[in-house]
């Protein structure tokens, strides 16, 4: 129940918005071209911001596309059985060629059916409709409610910073475990990083198109790209953890107890940065919990070379939460080599500018 009611939440605002724009698609369509049943434009406008917030722009015009490839298979065909068939794989291999999106093929081919099977008068109200709706659709994203870039980004990393937390927090409870209980767990630690770390690639892509292409935050990228900068070192990151999660499974009994001390207090760290990554104190906070997990783990003189390889992947993860919190890269590896208990670290891009940095179209950071 808490997860159904935490996704209500976080897409309410979202959902209202198409609401709205398709009550606003309708009422136009019958308002402008007279249409008696206008159910395309609401439908377009619907499925084009139907997409997570950062695409719906381009959703948009990749629903307008479909609808027009339809049309177009309908000018050169007729609209008997065979002529559906032919005209459904004329557009789908026109929206392969334009970008291959799903949802591009979709609209395309139903757009061809209905072409072809009701004619020329209702293929020409159909790419009415849809030029309406997906025209609203385009104001609701790009005018009226754009999004926030740095929002998309900063949400993003805590939800990959929580997960990256969550595998370590899952590896250090294995590590308690018998062989055959930490077998069965291998995969559940490992699995959801890699669908975490693609969404975080995602995200950047959606933020960087936000920035180029809304009227909005066109001219002031600059914080934009020093952020996505940054989500860049949560990769590293996310592989680091990888790394160490894959070699503390073939630890003996002798070491488990120890690096699991090191690896529950690193996710303790992603933990606590997650709540708010671009937090100057929470990032602090962050540097030097990360920091003492390093200095608690003991030197080794010799012994067996997978406690060491462990011990310097601790490290690793240890250091790229530094550099994603802001420390210079040569600085916290000093820091570390040192034992040191703090490393200074830069200031991040806030999420608003103000009214005089706007009118100098730059960034307040």
């Amino acid at each position: 129940m808490r997860q159904a009611w935490l996704r209500a939440r976080d897409n309410l605002w979202p959902v209202l918005q198409q609401a709205a724009a398709a009550v606003l698609s309708w009422w136009l369509a019958r308002s402008v071209f007279d249409h008696h049943v206008p159910l395309f434009a609401p439908i377009a406008t619907l499925v084009a911001l139907n997409t997570p917030v950062g695409g719906r722009g381009t959703n948009a015009v990749r629903v307008l596309s479909g609808v027009v490839v339809g049309q177009l298979a309908f000018r050169f065909l007729g609209h008997d059985a065979l002529s559906v068939g032919v005209a459904v794989l004329c557009a789908l291999l026109v929206a392969l060629l334009i970008d291959g999106e799903r949802i591009t093929m979709a609209q395309a081919a139903v757009g061809a059916v209905i072409s072809v099977a009701s004619g020329q008068q209702a293929g020409v109200d159909r790419v009415l409709d849809a030029m309406l709706g997906a025209g609203v659709a385009l104001v609701f994203s790009q005018l009226l409610f754009p999004p926030h870039p740095l929002a998309l980004l900063r949400r993003a990393e805590s939800a990959t910073l929580e997960g990256l937390g969550r595998a370590l927090a899952l590896t250090a409870r294995a590590l308690g475990e018998s062989e055959e209980d930490r077998e069965t767990r291998q995969w559940e630690e490992v699995r959801p990083l890699y669908t975490l770390l693609n969404d975080l690639a995602g995200t950047r892509d959606y933020a960087i198109a936000v920035a180029r292409r809304t009227l909005l935050w066109r001219g002031r990228r600059e914080p934009v790209v020093q952020e996505i900068a940054t989500t860049k070192y949560l990769d590293l990151l996310g592989n680091s953890c990888l790394t160490l999660i894959r070699e503390t499974w073939a630890l003996d009994a002798g070491h488990r107890e120890t690096f699991a001390r090191a690896v529950r207090g690193l996710s303790g760290v992603l933990t606590v940065l997650a709540t708010a990554p671009a937090h100057h104190a929470v990032r602090l906070r962050a540097v030097r919990g990360a920091l003492g997990v390093a200095r608690s783990i003991p030197e080794a003189e010799g012994g067996p070379a997978l406690p060491v390889a462990v011990r310097e992947s601790v490290r690793m993860v240890a250091a790229d939460i530094l550099v994603f919190a802001g420390a210079d890269a040569e600085e916290a590896g000093r820091a570390l080599r040192a034992g040191a208990t703090d490393v200074p670290i830069s200031v991040r891009p806030r999420l608003r500018w103000s009214l005089r940095a706007r009118r100098r179209r730059r960034p307040e950071v």
